[in-house]
């Protein structure tokens, strides 16, 4: 029998600095709920709003991997590795923290926010090289379809992490059903709603809920509107 649990937008937390607004669905800074200290493998997942023209201050990370995915707007990223790149909505950008390093980002925009999800991935390696990337999505292939941004294989579509998951994007018009093949036992998977109304195995999500499924080997996905949504599949024990 799949076990399952919801969280529905408004029990987030919530981190508002002024300059940043931060919808946190695990324990995070200020946010601390000892029910959602993570997901399997998956850390954090913010929803994070940037004003325009300002931005995070060089910090540091280790033993993370990170993946920053731009809804609207843009970023720019400047990290200890000597990468210096603008991340904008259709694109995701992938760290390997390992060793240690700092990064800033800063909306360079100062008429609109920056709206992106920040997500953070427990390392199946310790103390690895830092690298960074970041690819452009073909948004073509989002129709109706679930589509891969991220997996462990660096000769796979999407980027690559030292972590056994898989992150699919979907844009499902009102009515489609599919059904998700987890890739490994012991796997559980996170479904995050961008927009729209998403039932999985029969439960109603709407914007910005999230659910998570595992001990299954499959689940499906219908949509109830036009919606889009994050499916992200981790290990629920590392």
């Amino acid at each position: 029998m799949a076990q399952t649990v919801v969280h529905k937008a408004n029990t987030r937390g919530v981190a508002d600095h002024g300059w940043l607004k931060s919808y946190q669905s695990f324990s995070f800074a200020g946010y601390y709920n000892p029910e959602r200290i993570n997901f399997g493998a998956l850390r954090v997942l913010n929803d994070d709003i940037v004003t325009g023209g300002m931005g995070f201050g060089e910090h540091p990370h280790d033993n993370m991997e990170i993946i920053s995915i731009p809804l609207e707007g843009e970023l720019q990223h400047k990290d200890s590795m000597g990468n210096t790149a603008t991340i904008k909505a259709g694109e995701i950008q992938v760290m390997s923290a390992g060793t240690g390093i700092y990064h800033s980002e800063y909306n360079p925009d100062a008429s609109r926010p920056a709206k992106f999800l920040q997500i953070w991935l427990f390392p199946n390696k310790r103390n690895v090289t830092p690298r960074y990337d970041q690819i452009l999505l073909d948004a073509t292939d989002q129709k109706n379809e679930f589509v891969q941004i991220l997996s462990p294989n660096a000769d796979d579509a999407g980027v690559w992490t030292y972590q056994n998951a898989w992150f699919n994007l979907a844009k499902f018009e009102a009515g489609t059903n599919k059904t998700y093949q987890l890739h490994e036992k012991g796997n559980g998977v996170y479904i995050f709603i961008l927009k729209g109304e998403v039932e999985v195995n029969g439960q109603l999500l709407e914007t910005r809920d999230g659910f998570g499924i595992w001990e299954t080997d499959a689940f499906d996905v219908k949509a109830s509107s036009d919606a889009e949504f994050l499916l992200m599949e981790v290990p629920m024990e590392f």
